[in-house]
Parts: structure tokens; C-alpha cells; sequence
């Protein structure tokens, strides 16, 4: 039947976060180092980084409408549509209004004060009384000049030109010429006489980059009429100052904004008035003439009832003519998309109702659209949107337009019928009484006609005059010395925070970066070979040839409890047999398989074993110089037959230790150890030594330990601790199940508790097909318990303790 292989499985491990928190604290001076540089950074960053400050004013928007307007019928609105704030918005923000606001202010030349770190704007404060004599805004001197007082009658200016700086001494009140330049610096005040400041001139343009860029504006609840106005700069008071500015300004704008239309009305009447006022006085001066000319002082009852007729007649045709060229302007803004588009006159009860509103919602839509196209281009969502509003009202519009124009003619017509019978009254009257007719009724029409529009002036001015702007400055904007940025507590704490994680990632780092095994739980996660025991780390330096057998020197160590350990769990091992022979490897050289192989020797004789140990590293063996002994006969001089066995066994002189070391290297040790001499050898031992201990090359890098495994009754594999790599785990287990080997077991040598690179997993031996398991302990903690005379030198101020990976 063929052999059914047993693979064992590895052991359940679960997370232990007791330790895990453990080993994040393990390295608390990376994590503090890390919050040091971090914490200097944010101290270096804001001691570096200028401070800015920030205002804020509140304005509400609305359509205000006062009592004389009311009573003047003339009230001029606004569309007050859901788009307010973004339309208001960007007529605040406009050009126009940003620029009138910085004139407000004492802008001419600002001064500033160097410091060690930063140069500061001394704004509103005026340390100098600078008097321009010659300022041209377009050609005017732009460089920073440096005031540097000598006495109280001179001092010195300095500045750059091109390249190079110039210096020089001037007399206060003496013209200073700059370039296209020319000003005066009056003798200064107690305070500049032995200061140094810089000023510089300016224009309004200098500024708008600064306030456009720190100016906000936002609702102060969502859907209301509330809006926020913010300003951020790096002066306080000048922040402060300029919403004030801006706001006032905006209310400024907006007034005027709002009487265009009436003021449009007015410019109309008084085009009408002009014309009219003319033809008034020349018919004056014609009916004055006639009548003395012909010596006609009055006419006729009956023709005065004719006139009279007559020039109710005309004077309502003219008024309706007035109306008709109202309505034609009108279209004509309507079509041409006008700003600010008005019906000047009422044009009766034809008129549409609803024009008013469609002309006023029409008005709100252009002055929107020419803010926003400020902002954005003309092929953007927001335009796109109010195009298609604009182009529906205008076709609303001039429909009504047409239809009031037409009621109008109407009108017009039927009076013009009236007229007609009138004339054909007038027309029997005698030559006399008619000439005198037809000069009194264009007088006297023009006459009815002035009157009408200058009750219209009247009645617009009244209007113009109560008009009201559309926002009320609700709180006025405070300078605020606290700055908002940069957040100075904000960035202390995220200093912290990012200390803190750095810290913690460069312990995760390493962790990951580690490529070695340091602790046993990583070998159990690896490998299901049982770990037989765990060596400590001698805490003293060992000298090159590992000379001192240390488990025999320093018997109260934790590191020779440990060796006595993995010997008490080698005795249960093959505990059969009468005499065992233990094979020592690893998987590189340096791993400490010679440095156990001593140490166990040398235990195992304390207890009445009788030990040999052979040096079967026929390559690089040591175990001559650590017993100090020639290396000229040895296992390799038996196996070619140049010596007997008795000729290369040695004394040690240890209790019960006897030696065989290597000897001279052959040119073939793959092939002698293979030979039938190393196997009668090891035959004839078995009858002398309780304990046959061969320490043998490493298995990863020759073939050479192959044969002597497979004769063993124990193979012990040794993983350094922090110098095995997590591939020699698992080589072991490939041997044990390539060469059905069951008497494999692991001891973890050199191990030091570190837990910067410890698994933070714990093993749970349980259920099925997990082998045969040992106990032993690593000793960790428990150097204060007295039972040991181990003295951990290396204190927390000892770098090589901290640097350590």
C-alpha cells in the first residue's frame, strides 16, 4: 500500500492586543522624536508665516419704497427672483464699486515697519507727513523707499533703480524728485525723528488684486435676504475699513442704479418741453400781431365755442402723439435689450396691465445678466439660463407694446374724426374770425400740452427723489485682532497628530521592512516543526572564537537556564534509546549552530552524560579555536584514513566533554562525509558517549550535513535571532517531509526581548494534527525576580539601545 503523508497544520495564533500596544510604545522615543521635530516645525511655521485677519458685515436686501413715491404713483421696483444674492453678489464684487470704496480711504502711500522676520503695513497710521508735489497716476515712482531719520533736520532715503541702490541725504521740507515723481517730507513728529520706516505711493488699481482677493459674500441662512460680506487681510483695520467702504459704496451704486429710469423720464420731458416752450412763445408773438394788424380784439361766441372744441381736440391728440413716441422708444430698448427700459407716460385704458411688470422683470434680468457676465463668459449655464428668461419676457413685452400702441392709434383716429367736424364748423366763420382761430388754437393746444408734461417732471423728480436703495447696512464690520489664519491651535494639534502617526508609521515601517525572525511566535507561524527551546542572549560580549563556555561561566544567567532548558526537553527526545546522536545545523553560517552545539555539550556533561562533540563542518569549522587546540588532526584526517579514531578524540577539560574537531579541509568533504568510515565511526561512539553532538555545515548553503541528518536521532535546527531570515523556518520542515524525518525540532538562539519587531500574535496549541509541542519558556521579564544575576547595563540614555533595529 502507499504511504499516506500526515501534513500537520500550522497552530491557531489570534491577536494579542495587549501586546500590540505593547510594541506600538516599544520605540516611544521615535514617537516622541517624531512629535518634537513636528511641534518645532509648527512653531517654526507660524513664527515664519504672516497672520491674516478677518471682518465681517451684514447687509439686507430689500425693496424699499417711501411715502412720497407712494403718493407720486412712480414707484420704481426690482425682480427680486431666487438669483438675488449671486446678482447683488457680483455687483459688489464689481470693479466699479471695489474702486469707488478704496478711494474712500487715505490710499496715496502706504508705510510699513521691517522686521526681524516680516515686513508690516502700518495702515491707518501716518508716521510721516509725505506731501506729493508732482503725481502722475499713469508714470509715477512704484518702488519701495526707505526712510531712515539722521537728525531733526535731515535724513536718508533709500530705494533701487534697476539694479542698484541708491542712498541719499535730504532736508525736510526741501522737493525730493523720484523718477517722473516729486514730493516733500515735512519735519516728523517725535515718534518717526529716529525710526526707519518704508512707504511706497499707490493708486486705487494697486489695491483691487488685495481686496477682490479677501473679499466673501455668502447668505447668512440659505433662501434669505440676509448677506454676509467677510474680508480677509493681513491688516485688521484695514480689512474693517474697506467692507465699510465697499458697503457704503454698494448702496451708492445701487441708488443710482435705481433712478436711471426716472431720470430717463425726466431727459425725455424735457426734450419735449424744449420744443414745445418754443413753438408757445412764437405763437404768442404771431396772435399778438394779427390782432393788431386787423383791429380784432375778440371773435364771436359761437367761433370760441368752436375753438374751445378744437383745442380740447388737439391737445388730447398731442398727448396721445406723446404716448406714441413713448411706445416707440420703448420697443426699440425692448429689442435692442436696454437697460433700465421705461413707459413714460400712461398710455390709457388700452394700455396692457401687465406690460408695467413684464418691463420691470425684464429690467431686473438685464442688470442681472450684465453683473454676471463679469463673472462668467457668455457661453456659461448661468447666461444660458437668463438669455432664455430675457428672450420669452421680450416677446411678452413688445406683444403688449404692439397692443397699447395700437389702442392708442385708435384713439388717435376717432379724434382726428371729431376734429374734422369741428373744422367744417369753423370753416363758415368769416375770413377774420378764422385766420385769428388758427393762430389762437396751435397757441393754445402747446399751452395745454406744457402743462401736462411739466405735471409729469414733477411727478418723475418727486419719484427720483424718494427713491430708497435696495439694502440696509445692518451691522458694521469691527476690526478683529484675533487672526484666523494661520489657525494656530489648528496646527498644533495637527502637529500632534501627524507626530504622533509618523512615530507610529515608522514603527510599521521597519516592522515591515524587517525581513528576520526575532521571536518564536514568528517561527510557529511559519513552520509546524516544534521549537524545543528558546537560548537567551548572553548579555556580555562574547569574544570572537566564542572561547568561554558560558552555560558552565555564568551559571546563574538567564541565558544558561535557557541552555538547561533546551537540554531537559533534548532528554524526552529519543528518550528510548541509550545513546543519541544530535545533529546541529542551520541555514547560513553565523547563525550560532557551533555556539549551541558547546554550550549544550558542556550542560549535558554537568549531568553525568558522556558527550562527544564533532566538529562536522569539514569547511569553516571553529571548534578548535574555541578549545583552543591545534587543527591539524581531526574527522577530516580519520575519514581519509591518516588517523584512528582514538588519535582525534580530545579532551576538553570540561566534565564529561570529549572533542573531535574538523581537521585540515579536504578537497572532497561532501564525499567523506558520505563514506561508510563516518557511519562505522559513529557506531563505535554509540557504545562509548551517552551523546554524540555533530556540528555540521549549513544546510542552505551545502549538501554536505545531508547524510548525518538522516542517521541522527535528533536534528536540531538553530534560527538566530535577528539575523534568520522567515525562509529558514521553513526550511526544517521541507527536509523533515522530503527525507520523512520525524525527529526535527527548532531552538531559537541569541533571542533578546525586543518588541519592535515581536509578533503580536499569541499561539493557541489546540485540536488536530499539530504534533508534539515542548515546553520552555524565553524568559522574558523576569530579569528582577532574583533568580538570576543577569544586569542589563545598557540604561534608557544608551543610544545603542535606542537606535537598535
Amino acid at each position: 500500500m502507499e504511504e499516506v503523508k500526515t501534513i500537520k497544520k500550522l497552530p491557531n495564533q489570534e491577536v494579542d492586543y495587549f501586546k500590540l500596544g505593547k510594541i506600538l510604545v516599544s520605540r516611544w522615543y521615535w514617537i516622541a522624536g517624531s512629535l518634537l521635530i513636528f511641534m518645532l516645525w509648527s512653531y517654526i511655521y507660524l513664527w515664519y508665516t504672516p497672520k491674516t485677519y478677518a471682518t465681517a458685515g451684514t447687509m439686507k436686501l430689500e425693496e424699499k419704497k417711501s411715502e412720497i413715491s407712494d403718493m407720486a404713483n412712480a414707484i420704481t421696483t426690482s425682480d427680486r427672483g431666487p438669483s438675488k444674492i449671486q446678482s447683488e453678489t457680483s455687483v459688489i464684487q464689481s470693479p466699479t464699486v471695489i474702486l469707488a470704496a478704496i478711494k474712500d480711504l487715505n490710499y496715496p502711500i502706504s508705510f510699513y515697519i521691517e522686521g526681524r522676520v516680516r515686513t508690516s503695513e502700518l495702515y491707518p497710521e501716518k508716521p510721516l507727513d509725505i506731501q506729493p508735489l508732482q503725481f502722475d497716476s499713469l508714470n509715477f515712482f512704484r518702488e519701495i523707499i526707505t526712510f531712515k531719520a539722521i537728525n531733526k533736520n535731515s535724513f536718508t532715503l533709500s530705494y533701487k533703480a534697476g539694479a542698484k541702490e541708491i542712498i541719499n541725504t535730504y532736508a525736510y521740507n526741501n522737493p525730493i524728485t523720484m523718477g517722473a515723481t516729486t514730493f516733500l517730507i515735512k519735519n516728523p513728529n517725535e515718534v518717526a525723528i529716529n525710526g526707519v520706516y518704508l512707504f511706497k505711493f499707490n493708486i486705487p488699481e494697486d489695491f483691487m488684486g488685495r481686496v477682490r482677493g479677501g473679499l466673501r459674500t455668502s447668505e447668512t441662512v440659505k433662501n434669505s435676504n440676509i448677506l454676509l460680506l467677510q474680508q480677509t487681510d493681513a491688516n485688521p483695520r484695514f480689512a474693517a475699513d474697506i467692507l465699510n467702504a465697499i458697503m457704503k459704496e454698494y448702496l451708492i451704486y445701487d441708488r443710482n442704479r435705481k433712478t436711471q429710469s426716472a431720470t430717463q423720464m425726466i431727459a425725455f420731458i424735457n426734450d419735449q418741453l424744449e420744443y414745445l416752450s418754443g413753438k408757445v412763445k412764437g405763437s404768442e408773438k404771431s396772435i399778438l400781431e394779427f390782432k393788431q394788424k386787423n383791429k380784432l380784439m375778440e371773435v364771436s361766441s359761437s367761433a370760441e365755442n368752436a375753438l374751445t372744441k378744437a383745442k380740447d381736440i388737439e391737445s388730447q391728440q398731442a398727448i396721445l402723439k406723446l404716448q406714441l413716441i413713448a411706445l416707440d422708444q420703448l420697443r426699440e430698448q425692448i429689442d435692442k435689450e436696454k437697460n433700465n427700459v421705461n413707459l413714460n407716460f400712461n398710455a390709457g385704458n388700452g394700455v396692457d396691465p401687465a406690460l408695467n411688470a413684464l418691463i420691470e422683470k425684464l429690467d431686473g434680468l438685464l442688470n442681472q445678466r450684465y453683473e454676471l457676465l463679469k463673472t462668467y463668459n457668455y457661453n456659461s449655464q448661468p447666461i444660458q439660463d437668463i438669455n432664455r428668461s430675457v428672450l420669452q419676457i421680450k416677446k411678452d413685452a413688445l406683444a403688449s407694446v404692439n397692443t397699447t400702441y395700437a389702442s392708442v392709434k385708435r384713439n388717435l383716429d376717432y379724434l382726428s374724426s371729431q376734429l374734422a367736424v369741428v373744422n367744417k364748423q369753423i370753416s363758415v366763420f368769416p375770413v377774420a374770425e378764422r385766420d385769428l382761430i388758427a393762430l389762437n388754437r396751435p397757441y393754445e393746444v402747446n399751452e395745454k400740452v406744457l402743462s401736462y408734461l411739466e405735471e409729469k417732471k414733477l411727478s418723475a423728480q418727486i419719484s427720483r427723489a424718494g427713491i430708497l436703495p435696495g439694502a440696509t447696512i445692518i451691522e458694521q464690520a469691527q476690526p478683529n485682532f484675533s487672526p484666523v489664519s494661520p489657525d494656530e491651535h489648528g496646527i498644533h494639534r495637527s502637529a500632534i497628530i501627524f507626530g504622533v502617526i509618523c512615530g507610529l508609521g515608522l514603527i510599521v515601517l521597519i516592522r515591515l521592512l524587517n525581513p528576520y525572525i526575532y521571536d518564536k511566535e514568528t517561527v510557529e507561524s511559519l513552520t509546524s516543526i516544534p521549537i524545543i527551546g528558546v537560548i537567551r542572549q548572553f548579555p556580555d560580549k562574547i569574544d570572537e572564537d566564542n572561547s568561554q563556555i558560558l552555560a558552565v561561566s555564568k551559571p546563574k544567567t538567564m541565558f544558561a537556564e535557557s541552555v538547561r532548558s533546551v537540554r531537559t526537553n533534548l532528554n524526552f527526545l529519543s528518550s528510548e534509546k541509550s545513546s543519541k546522536v544530535i545533529c546541529i545545523t542551520s541555514e547560513v553560517a553565523g547563525e550560532g549552530k557551533s555556539f549551541v552545539a558547546v554550550n549544550l555539550s558542556s550542560t549535558l556533561g554537568l549531568i553525568d552524560k558522556k558527550v562527544i562533540l564533532i566538529g562536522a563542518d569539514l569547511r569553516r569549522s571553529k571548534l578548535h579555536k574555541t578549545f583552543k587546540v591545534p587543527n591539524d588532526v581531526g574527522l577530516s584526517t580519520y575519514l581519509s584514513r591518516q588517523s584512528t579514531l582514538d588519535e582525534i578524540i580530545l579532551k576538553t577539560g570540561q566534565q564529561n566533554l570529549d572533542l573531535v574537531i574538523s581537521g585540515p579541509v579536504p578537497p572532497n568533504p561532501s564525499e567523506l562525509l558520505h563514506s561508510e568510515r563516518m557511519d562505522e565511526m559513529i557506531k563505535v561512539l554509540k557504545e562509548r558517549y551517552d551523546v554524540i553532538m555533530i556540528d555540521t555545515a549549513p544546510i542552505g548553503l551545502v549538501s554536505d550535513a545531508i547524510p548525518l541528518i538522516r542517521v541522527s536521532d535528533i536534528n536540531m535546527f538553530v534560527i538566530r535571532s535577528g539575523k534568520s531570515k522567515y525562509y529558514a523556518a521553513t526550511i526544517p520542515q521541507r527536509i523533515a517531509q522530503e527525507y520523512h524525518l520525524d525527529n526535527t525540532v527548532i531552538v531559537l538562539n541569541a533571542f533578546a526581548e525586543d518588541l519592535l519587531h515581536s509578533r503580536y500574535y499569541t499561539t493557541r496549541f489546540s485540536g488536530e494534527n499539530y504534533g508534539t509541542y515542548y515546553y520552555y519558556s524565553d524568559y522574558s521579564g523576569y530579569e528582577s525576580s532574583g533568580y538570576y544575576v543577569d544586569n542589563d547595563k545598557k540604561k534608557w540614555w544608551d543610544l545603542r539601545r535606542w537606535f537598535k533595529f
